[in-house]
């Protein structure tokens, strides 16, 4: 561009400058009394009509680009100037482009007008500026209230509120950063703007939590964080949404409080058990992505091997015993005590003991492991035939009394069986005519099966051995029926 463009500010003429008499007198001269405007209606007046621009606001050709400068045609005989410098945050235009500009001023030596695009940028901002757009804006300021930002030429503030989604102290990191934002109150006649990044944060992570729950794989492993703990369990969030980590999900052995195994806060992985997608409800576990203790239980407490736990629970068949954190054995209700038949692990057990046991059983798939506290000890069963051997004579005393027969103890843990049809040569209606529970007594073993642990014996064939003295069978014989009473005679005499 020739010299005339770099002249000082004083010889660019603009309709806003304060301008000495003569000078304004040359440039009336050489605009023919008309304003710039007029001239330009004027020449456009014979070119097809263009869309309408914004107040203040032409449109023009670019008609080429040289060094520093953007020449463009005005229409008509118009021609004007504008500094590529204003471009330097978009491309370029290109040769035969239609561009906005507004005219700031004229050159008289050079015959141009000198265009500004800014004032054009701005005037097409507020045309298209509406609430819920989302825009980029440069942060220049802040105050106690919110940042002060530039959109394309127009002052936005974003309160304090709607800068992220934590509460902030120190704005001053802010200032200078562009930052995305969307639009949500415009007020064109107030020039007032308000704009929001939180919104555009919430959007974003709404985005990408509807991403990672449409990812979500049941069987795969993922990390969360512990946001909020309850009797029945915690929820954790995985991603921007929460699943459900069930007590009883937690570990291996059984979980009274949550609390003892997760805490508030803390990161943890856990596997995606169940979702369901209509209700958007996650089922999580924990203990499955530990190891399952399972696994070598039967080379950790082979069968005839002794082990050492901890009473959990008591039912009525039993009590269960912790062998170690997600490993528990049942010790029936048979197998606790040698001594007398138990009616509740009550009577000899409570939750807390610790015991030993002998592990009786072993099933991984079932998760089953029978134990015995009897059985610990020397086996009173063991060595049974040569003790009490057949066709011998032994003691013992009257433990139980069923519709078939008697049991009799020999030894604490050995009963034997009395038959009903062992009790006496005698038709016996009834075991209880012969016998009572707590009844000493002496009967003849008619058979050992110590596998099987079985006794059995026989009172009615005592009489038939020679070395059989009596003594003891009184006590086993039928108790005489009672007298019938005579009705009295007349006179009242029996």
């Amino acid at each position: 561009m020739s010299s005339g463009l770099g002249r000082s500010k004083e010889e660019k003429f603009r309709p806003s400058d304060g301008m000495d008499e003569a000078l304004q007198r040359e440039l009336d001269d050489a605009l023919g009394g008309r304003s710039l405007e007029e001239i330009i209606e004027t020449e456009d007046a014979g070119h097809a009509p263009a869309a309408p621009a914004a107040e203040g606001v032409r449109r023009g050709t670019v008609l080429s680009i040289q060094g520093d400068d953007i020449f463009v045609d005005m229409g008509g005989k118009s021609q004007g100037v504008l500094p590529v410098s204003q471009f330097e945050e978009q491309p370029l235009p290109n040769v035969g482009d239609t561009i906005e500009v507004t005219i700031e001023g004229y050159d008289r030596a050079d015959g141009l007008l000198l265009l500004s695009r800014q004032g054009a940028v701005t005037a097409a901002a507020w045309r298209t500026l509406a609430e819920g757009q989302i825009l980029e804006g440069r942060v220049t300021g802040h105050n106690k209230g919110g940042l002060e930002l530039t959109i394309d030429g127009i002052e936005a503030f974003m309160p304090i509120s709607q800068i992220e989604m934590y509460h902030l102290e120190d704005l001053s990191p802010y200032v200078t950063k562009r930052l995305r934002c969307q639009v949500i109150e415009v007020d064109a006649e107030e020039r007032k703007v308000i704009v929001s990044r939180r919104a555009i944060l919430e959007l974003e992570a709404q985005e990408a939590r509807e991403k990672a729950f449409a990812s979500l794989v049941e069987g795969k492993n993922v990390t969360g964080t512990v946001k909020t703990i309850m009797p029945y369990g915690a929820f954790v969030d995985i991603g921007g949404f929460d699943g459900l980590l069930h007590v009883r999900d937690m570990s291996h052995s059984r979980v009274e409080d949550p609390r003892t195994v997760v805490k508030e806060g803390q990161q943890i992985e856990v596997k995606v058990l169940k979702v369901d997608r209509e209700t958007r409800k996650i089922a999580l576990g924990l203990k499955q992505v530990l190891p399952d203790p399972w696994t070598d239980a039967q080379a950790k407490w082979p069968v005839e091997s002794a082990a050492t736990g901890r009473v959990t629970r008591l039912a009525d068949f039993g009590a269960f015993v912790e062998l170690e954190p997600g490993v528990e054995g049942l010790v029936p209700i048979s197998e606790m005590t040698f001594e007398r038949r138990l009616k509740h692990p009550s009577e000899i057990l409570k939750v807390g003991d610790v015991v030993r046991a002998r592990v009786m059983a072993v099933d991984v798939e079932r998760r089953r492991i029978s134990l015995s506290v009897k059985r610990v000890g020397p086996d009173p069963w063991m060595g049974a035939s040569a003790r009490w051997p057949a066709n011998s004579v032994v003691d013992g005393r009257v433990t139980r009394i069923t519709q078939f027969g008697a049991f009799v103890e020999l030894t604490p843990g050995v009963e034997a069986l009395v038959h009903i049809s062992e009790l006496s040569g005698d038709r016996v209606r009834s075991v209880g005519e012969v016998l009572k529970e707590g009844q000493a007594i002496q009967a003849k073993v008619l058979s050992v099966d110590e596998d099987a642990r079985r006794i059995s014996l026989s009172i009615k064939q005592l009489a038939s051995m020679p070395e059989y003295t009596g003594g003891p069978q009184a006590q086993t014989e039928p108790a005489p029926a009672p007298r019938k009473r005579r009705k009295p005679l007349k006179g009242g005499l029996d």
